[in-house]
């Protein structure tokens, strides 16, 4: 059997996807294995979550006064130190450098929690919520240096019900994250999924669309 695919994954925070992601290749779901995890912020939970996970876990804190040009290299060095075939963003909150982008074009995921394009960066359950949307849900996609731009591979749609407040949409909507974004570094772990020109294939197929799951 080939080696399982060396993934980095980027957290700031909780790092639930992460988690998702590392569970799915210690149980042989799909053909990748987190081998490292790297945080901006030393109190993040997601640090102690990899370790318990058997799974090297560092910080990298940016210099006080450095830009992001000057954090991003010290990124790359540390994200290259691991020999990752993939680089996951997992709830990581920087934006990252176009020099970084640059370097793993083509092997850097992150999943978004709204329906891309619509809603790009923060906040997005309040915003569907004060735009009075019936639909939310989440997106895997390529990162480029466009934030929340890249080419989209999979989306999951969850209904937004009567009642909902940012909570409960959020954990709705978090529950297809843990399966779509498994989900689709199983694909790039297979050669499935690829971004060629600034486009995302799956299967030899352009997706000019991307899959859809979920429950509407």
């Amino acid at each position: 059997m080939p080696e399982p695919l060396r993934v980095t994954a980027l957290v700031s925070g909780r790092g639930s996807n992460m988690a998702a992601i590392a569970r799915a290749g210690l149980a042989g779901a799909i053909g990748a294995r987190i081998t490292a995890v790297v945080s901006d912020k030393p109190g993040a939970p997601a640090l102690g979550l990899a370790r318990e996970l058997g799974i090297e876990a560092t910080t990298l804190e940016p210099a006080k006064d450095s830009g992001r040009r000057a954090y991003g290299e010290d990124l790359l060095r540390v994200v290259d130190a691991g020999r990752p075939g993939l680089v996951v963003l997992a709830g990581f909150m920087r934006i990252l450098d176009p020099v970084f982008t640059a370097h793993y074009a083509g092997r850097l995921l992150n999943i978004h929690p709204s329906l891309l394009p619509r809603h790009p960066g923060l906040h997005t359950h309040r915003r569907v919520l004060e735009a009075g949307e019936a639909v939310h849900g989440c997106t895997v996609h390529f990162v480029t240096e466009e934030l929340d731009a890249g080419p989209r591979i999979v989306q999951a749609r969850v209904p937004v019900l009567a009642g909902d407040d940012e909570t409960a949409l959020s954990a709705r909507v978090q529950r297809w994250e843990h399966i779509i974004y498994p989900e689709a570094v199983g694909w790039f772990a297979e050669g499935r999924v690829a971004m060629r020109d600034g486009i995302a294939w799956l299967d030899g197929r352009r997706l000019d669309e991307p899959v859809l799951r979920g429950e509407t």
